[in-house]
């Protein structure tokens, strides 16, 4: 059992915190939508929707493995795997804004989970589901491909 676990740390200029965001070893897995969402009405239907809005914004998306992630902020998100053979990025296209980008894989999970975080949080009207939304956003905010996250989202 791999329990490597990676972290990717995010500076905010303006008073220096770091947000770190840590990859789940594949023994936290089963744990990780209950632990993080488990309060929040219908969270069993999060990853499915994740996985949807992916297949919405990337015509090149088929499915396949994806990591999970929790951060310093006790926020959490998912993004697909990396492809090891290739670093090339993922094309997002939102029809419902116009706007498209070439994201890694973990700024594409980003993407997608705060998607589907919104507007779980407007279906559900769930505060703690809000809250999810704005520590992933706070992650994001200070990514290095926030630019490109920001523009697929808006």
């Amino acid at each position: 059992m791999n329990n490597a676990i990676n972290q990717h740390i995010v500076t905010d200029p303006e008073n220096t915190n770091a947000i770190t965001a840590t990859l789940l070893s594949d023994h936290l897995r089963p744990n990780f939508w209950p632990q993080h969402f488990g309060t929040i009405p219908q969270w069993i239907l999060l990853e499915p929707t994740v996985f949807a809005w992916m297949d919405r914004l990337c015509a090149d998306y088929s499915g396949g493995i994806w990591q999970f992630y929790t951060l310093s902020n006790t926020g959490a998100f998912m993004a697909p795997e990396a492809d090891d053979a290739s670093s090339a990025p993922w094309s997002l296209f939102n029809t419902m804004n116009g706007n498209c980008g070439e994201l890694s894989s973990e700024a594409a999970g980003i993407a997608v989970s705060l998607m589907a975080y919104s507007h779980h949080a407007m279906r559900t009207e769930c505060d703690t589901m809000t809250e999810h939304y704005y520590r992933l956003r706070d992650y994001a905010l200070n990514h290095t491909e926030c630019s490109a996250i920001m523009h697929i989202i808006d």
